[in-house]
């Protein structure tokens, strides 16, 4: 019996302002007695999501709606690197406070690299080096740091622009929707869960079809959750085998849903 009753794929997009309507926002839900369809924005003058539209939105689909599984495709957190140079209690909700106090990439206007440069925030005293690569990234073999900017495949914009919207979900829905892994490894039964994804995994095992790249990673995430759930082996990878080391510092860095 599936733990779900919705698979939501989102792939991210740090560009522009939080009220930019931008084609790399892309959202794709599945249950699981239908495959993954496109999940548009609501009617206005906007074509597509804007990163508030879709944080607003999932706080209303996961506030009173089934147990819903989210993937989003940006890092959850920092290396562990990074709590170390700027003198970091090693705690997920300490970071989001302080992260946002430094980075208030959810304001109008603000774009992130408005923050880097100095014209806003105070992203100088919270920086990272792009050598920095949370456990995660290196178990995955390809991805990139979270401090890694302006290269192809990067998420540290996406990352940087992304975080904050957490911790409006966190405050916002509480202990309803479980933050994985740093609530815990194993959700409760009953509670949607919102955990790390990085496409890239699965996206070549599904044919593209007429799919956009956005739309592609957003879809192979939503079906690649719907298909595990149908097997019952989701549980497996919200428990993967990692030692007590590196289970110690994802708590701390955040883990990729999948990688094993």
């Amino acid at each position: 019996m599936a733990c779900f009753a919705r698979y939501i794929g989102i792939d991210y997009s740090g560009a522009e302002t939080v009220r930019s309507s931008l084609p790399g926002l892309r959202v794709y839900e599945a249950t699981p007695d239908s495959p993954p369809g496109p999940v548009l924005p609501p009617p206005s003058p906007r074509k597509h999501w804007t990163r508030r539209g879709i944080a607003e939105w999932l706080l209303e689909e996961l506030r009173d709606g089934p147990p819903t599984l989210v993937g989003i495709d940006h890092a959850f957190s920092f290396p562990l690197r990074y709590f170390e140079v700027h003198h970091l209690q090693p705690d997920w909700n300490a970071f989001l406070e302080d992260f946002c106090e430094h980075w208030p990439t959810d304001a109008d206007l603000i774009y992130v690299q408005d923050v880097r440069e100095g014209r806003c925030g105070k992203g100088a005293d919270r920086g990272g080096n792009s050598r920095w690569r949370r456990l995660a990234e290196q178990r995955s073999g390809s991805a990139k740091s979270v401090f890694h900017f302006d290269v192809q495949g990067s998420v540290a914009k996406s990352t940087h622009a992304g975080i904050p919207w957490l911790r409006y979900l966190r405050k916002e829905l509480g202990p309803r929707l479980h933050f994985w892994p740093f609530d815990g490894w194993e959700p409760s039964a009953g509670r949607s869960v919102i955990a790390e994804v990085y496409p890239s995994l699965w996206s070549k095992s599904y044919p593209r079809e007429d799919r956009s790249p956005d739309q592609h990673d957003a879809y192979s995430v939503a079906r690649w959750m719907r298909e595990k759930d149908a097997v019952d082996e989701l549980d497996g990878h919200f428990c993967p085998a990692l030692n007590p080391f590196l289970k110690g510092a994802a708590q701390v860095e955040g883990w990729i849903l999948g990688i094993d």
